[in-house]
């Protein structure tokens, strides 16, 4: 099943560290079969309140997911992020196009 890497993040200082991570990060992707889904973008807020960015990775499976942000490539260009981004980014399962919003409920 799909599975997401998925960062929100805010108060991005957009530095030569920053850009460099950009550079890097689809090569990262690319043996653990990631994509970018979504990568910031304009926001249409209808409900609360927002700040920053959603960036959306999908993976084949959470394995996968878990594989790539463990991977040396990866872990190699975390800190020129960290360092200069705050957020919170997380790994999670989707749901089959099957999935209704009861399913939670079993």
């Amino acid at each position: 099943m799909t599975a997401y890497a998925i960062g929100h993040l805010y108060e991005v200082d957009l530095c030569a560290d920053i850009v460099e991570y950009l550079q890097r990060i689809d090569d990262t992707l690319a043996p653990f079969g990631g994509r970018f889904i979504v990568h910031g973008g304009r926001c249409e807020l209808c409900e609360g309140e927002w700040k920053g960015d959603l960036i959306v990775i999908a993976f084949p499976d959470l394995a996968q997911a878990r594989d790539w942000y463990a991977s040396d490539a990866y872990q190699g260009i975390l800190p020129l992020r960290t360092r200069h981004a705050r957020g919170a980014v997380f790994l999670i399962d989707g749901v089959d196009a099957s999935h209704k919003a009861t399913d939670i409920l079993q």
